[in-house]
């Protein structure tokens, strides 16, 4: 290793250790660890304030879009749970999973599958948080198990041919065709949604365990062992006190039409990709406005209620454009990924590929995705091939082990979409889903090895 490149290693797994580390601890808010820390790594590589803004600039290209979507997206669900679009949904899912907290967490693994079918983890959340958090709220469930269950079971879906990851792996193959390469590992993806709803049940039973022993402790109120009217009845109750906005759709019911269509089409613009989220959720929640509330007066209020949410999450999303374009344009993420592989011994090559695979979620929270790809698999890749191992067998045992770690990483804007929706914590949520999904990726490699996906 060159001097350079071991400091820029050094320091690039400092600052990221530091800020996970803080974050977990909750010693330091995401807006100050993301900016502050970054800098002073930088300047310390004996970077210029000059190359910090260049940095900083190229950052906020990449996330510039993310922040402009989760502003309008925060405020226009903000106005339709206001209006009451969210109630009748919450309802029916209560009367269809009758309350019980295993069907419910079930319910969630097959919503994250179904919506990743597009390939973007940002619609994944967008769809679903605003729909299942108050039921999770109603049946006093962790929202902290809500999004670890959407991570999993939108990862496992993202291993599709127009998910990132595949499409990476594509071009450093030089694949002529992504679908080929997709169809060596769908056993592998099948085998991991039955695995994700067997987890999602387990998971369930411990979270049952978990509110009926707060409930007999007096810390919550019963909300398992009552009757199922009586828990649409208090649902109801508590959502006309935390939302007593007055407003067109609660006195008119064409309005309540409206908006259903209205998000509909929201929707329906984003996933055809005939004008990008943030265009979409921007004009939606300007037509919004105008329909719900009449004048100018309660428009601004709406604006103002929903402007602390939108404004924060947006605040932390501009301090990862920051993050990631120190990172990325110090080299420091790329020097990690190809450090990480030079200290591994050259008695485990024929094995290299496993072995990354096992460490593949770890090494989401030191590299970003396209570091990851772009970095670690050639290497890899071209490793294996010295004793033998096929290029897809490398592909897959990494894409396996990585990808399932996708939505635990502070890489991702995504995750900090989902995070701002569920009003939760990053380092709380790291902390709670890390070696859950780092377990769920372990056996999903070994399962590729066993059926024989990943040759050893």
């Amino acid at each position: 290793m060159h001097d350079g490149n071991v400091l820029l290693t050094v320091v690039g797994v400092l600052i990221i250790v530091s800020i996970v580390g803080l974050l977990i601890m909750k010693k330091i808010s995401p807006v100050v660890g993301m900016t502050l820390i970054p800098c002073v790594g930088a300047l310390i590589l004996g970077h210029s304030v000059h190359d910090l803004v260049k940095y900083f600039n190229s950052g906020l290209e990449s996330v510039m879009n993310v922040v402009i979507m989760f502003i309008f997206a925060i405020i226009f669900f903000g106005i339709m749970s206001d209006s009451g679009l969210f109630k009748p949904i919450v309802k029916r899912l209560i009367l269809m999973t009758r309350g019980n907290v295993i069907i419910v967490c079930i319910v969630t693994a097959i919503i994250g599958t179904f919506i990743q079918l597009d390939g973007a983890g940002a619609t994944t959340f967008l769809l679903s948080i605003p729909a299942l958090l108050p039921l999770y709220r109603a049946l006093n469930m962790n929202r902290y198990l809500l999004i670890l269950l959407l991570a999993l079971s939108a990862a496992v879906m993202n291993m599709v041919p127009w998910g990132g990851p595949m499409a990476r792996t594509a071009t450093v193959l030089h694949a002529k065709d992504v679908n080929s390469l997709w169809y060596g590992i769908i056993p592998v993806q099948i085998v991991g949604v039955v695995l994700v709803l067997i987890f999602a049940a387990f998971l369930g039973w411990r979270e049952n365990r978990r509110i009926n022993k707060l409930i007999a402790q007096g810390e919550l109120s019963d909300t398992q062992h009552i009757d199922i009217h009586k828990l649409v009845q208090r649902y109801e109750h508590d959502q006309d006190i935390k939302f007593p906005v007055r407003g067109r759709a609660k006195t008119q019911n064409w309005v309540k039409w409206f908006n259903t269509i209205l998000t509909i089409l929201v929707i329906v613009v984003m996933l055809a990709n005939i004008a990008p989220p943030e265009f979409a959720f921007l004009i939606g929640t300007a037509i919004a406005l105008i329909v719900n509330y009449s004048s100018v007066d309660e428009q601004m209020e709406r604006l103002k209620a929903h402007a602390p949410n939108a404004l924060m999450m947006a605040a932390v999303i501009i301090a990862a454009g920051m993050f990631l374009g120190v990172l990325n344009e110090t080299g420091m993420l790329k020097s990690i990924a190809v450090n990480f592989i030079k200290i591994i011994p050259d008695a485990v090559g024929p094995y290299l590929h496993v072995i990354v695979g096992f460490f593949g979620v770890p090494l989401d929270l030191l590299t970003s995705t396209d570091a990851y790809y772009f970095a670690v698999l050639p290497i890899v890749e071209q490793t294996g091939q010295q004793f033998g191992i096929a290029p897809e067998s490398t592909a897959y045992a990494m894409i396996i082990g990585n990808i399932i770690g996708t939505f635990v990483s502070p890489f991702s804007p995504a995750l900090w979409l989902a995070i701002g929706l569920a009003e939760a914590n990053m380092g709380t949520y790291i902390k709670y889903a890390f070696f859950w999904i780092w377990g769920f990726a372990i056996v999903m490699v070994i399962i590729g090895i066993l059926m024989g996906v990943i040759a050893i």
